[in-house]
């Protein structure tokens, strides 16, 4: 199974009504919004869509608004979050039916699974869908470590054919494709390495702050990958106090502000969560005031 799974692939919001339940009208408008900036692809009810909060019928629900609006343009991927290996099963066997392009499966979470459980856990999954996966790896929020070697244990699987690599260790990029050659499509999945990583062989990123700035993330990516770093270091500079926002256990709430601020969506969050506050709000809302008043123009690409 090939797949041409490659750019930029927004890690889309969850946005919601005052009441909590699912804005699909916003939604619709965000998607376009994303579609209009030419991001390359669409990921929905990752991390920061807030899986968790939602229920199996508000994934599906989401996931059918997503392919809608998106009209085959880009490749829709609905992330897999689910507390069993069974669930997580149920739930691809559900998106495939609607039409989902693919997969971006964690770890069956809160449980720390070891390397045999993980391997177990993903493979299990292939077997439920004829659909591409993307493995997600992301040890600092799910203390489950998916290493070079067990990437290159799993490369047997077909279904198996790209990473979303967010161990925030950009050695892992060069050892991952070292020990398994161009095996796997690479996605950095931490906002603030992204360019370390595309110029290390990454074949895409799945962003964070594109939510709010879909344009600036798609042409600092073209850069990049044309090769013309010194246009793109500047704008990396610029983007850089936005990205580190990405990189906090508050990102959803942070992103969502910002999405708020720009006046592209909504702050709103379901419990746990809560909106921001205090220091860390007025922390965001000034490093938003500063990058709007300092807003590169972009070059061509």
């Amino acid at each position: 199974m090939k797949s041409k799974w490659e750019g930029v692939f927004p890690a889309l919001t969850t946005k919601f009504k005052d009441n909590l339940s699912i804005d699909f009208s916003a939604m619709e408008k965000h998607i376009q919004f994303q579609l209009d900036a030419d991001v390359h692809g669409l990921v929905v009810m990752g991390s920061l869509g807030e899986n968790m909060t939602l229920s199996q019928q508000e994934k599906l629900d989401v996931l059918k608004l997503t392919i809608a609006t998106a009209k085959g343009k880009v490749p829709v991927i609905s992330c897999i979050a689910e507390t069993s290996t069974a669930k997580a099963c149920e739930y691809a066997e559900q998106a495939a039916k609607l039409g989902v392009n693919g997969f971006m499966v964690l770890p069956a979470i809160p449980y720390p699974s070891d390397k045999r459980e993980t391997i177990a856990h993903y493979r299990t999954v292939a077997k439920a869908t004829d659909r591409p996966i993307m493995i997600y790896n992301n040890p600092v929020a799910y203390k489950v470590d998916i290493t070079p070697e067990m990437f290159a244990e799993m490369a047997d699987e077909p279904r198996f054919v790209a990473i979303k690599e967010s161990s925030d260790n950009i050695r892992r990029l060069t050892d991952i494709i070292n020990l398994t050659g161009n095996r796997y499509r690479i996605f950095c999945g931490v906002d603030d390495l992204a360019m370390e990583s595309l110029v290390l062989g990454a074949n895409g990123w799945l962003a964070g702050l594109v939510c709010a700035f879909p344009r600036e993330t798609v042409v600092l990516y073209e850069l990049i990958k044309a090769g013309r770093i010194q246009e793109a270091l500047p704008i990396y500079r610029w983007f850089m106090p936005l990205l580190h926002l990405d990189v906090s256990n508050k990102f959803v709430q942070n992103i969502k502000l910002v999405e708020q601020l720009v006046g592209v969506g909504s702050e709103l969050v379901r419990p746990p969560r809560m909106t921001l506050i205090g220091a860390e709000r007025a922390k965001v809302e000034q490093i938003v005031k500063a990058s709007m008043a300092s807003r590169p123009v972009l070059p061509k690409v």
